[in-house]
């Protein structure tokens, strides 16, 4: 699905924050990215979610050249992909329900047409009860997996979800990683930025390790 071939990047004329990374990301595969502060797994995530473009080596999207693609191109490649954001980006004056949908209503959708499925989609989180609350009361919990909700109500064939537990309680962290795990199994690629090995240790999947901007390990 998102394959990386000697790639780096680097903003201007700074150093490369990225350098030589060269990975795939198969289809129906689970995956942590893992590493120090400031190993550039943020900055990774944005690239695997178009955010950014190598400034050199070869990258390559759903079988299409990055580099190649055109602008126009760049949102239907997007809709692919979801991302749940470190710092959830909910927007505290829409409802649950709206935060969620909203991906369907920027693509022109009509209510009508996708109430169904953000109420299931609800469901699975967790959060029927809550579909008509706004983000300001709800919970650290309840946020994170609002956000989940919302990167996937446009079914990506991959989510990136950088540091997914970092704002909840151990509890919580491990109810995410099971959402994590049924979505996998249902044929989504996941791609977990954490920092969290006690996470990473009750789950057997692979580990993409960066280390001053390079993969030091992939198994």
């Amino acid at each position: 699905m998102i394959a990386l071939d000697n790639v780096g990047l680097r903003y201007g004329n700074g150093p490369e924050i990225l350098r030589d990374l060269s990975f795939e990301i198969p289809a129906r595969s689970f995956q942590f990215l893992t590493g120090p502060s400031g190993a550039g797994k943020t900055t990774l995530m944005r690239l695997l979610s178009l955010s950014l473009r190598p400034t050199r080596g070869f990258m390559s999207l759903f079988g299409a050249d990055v580099s190649l693609l055109r602008y126009a191109e760049v949102p239907s490649m997007r809709r692919r992909i979801g991302v749940v954001f470190q710092d959830f980006r909910l927007l505290d004056h829409l409802s649950t329900f709206d935060n969620v949908a909203l991906p369907l209503r920027i693509q022109g959708r009509e209510a009508h047409t996708y109430r169904g499925d953000v109420n299931e989609l609800l469901r699975w989180v967790g959060l029927s009860h809550r579909s008509h609350a706004f983000p300001p009361v709800l919970s650290g919990g309840e946020k994170q997996r609002a956000a989940i909700a919302r990167a996937l109500v446009t079914r990506p064939d991959v989510l990136l979800a950088d540091e997914p537990t970092g704002n909840v309680d151990p509890p919580m962290a491990k109810r995410l990683m099971r959402l994590f795990q049924e979505l996998n199994k249902l044929g989504t690629s996941v791609v977990i930025a954490t920092h969290d090995i006690g996470l990473m240790n009750e789950i057997d999947a692979r580990r993409l390790i960066l280390f001053d901007g390079r993969l030091e390990t992939s198994h």
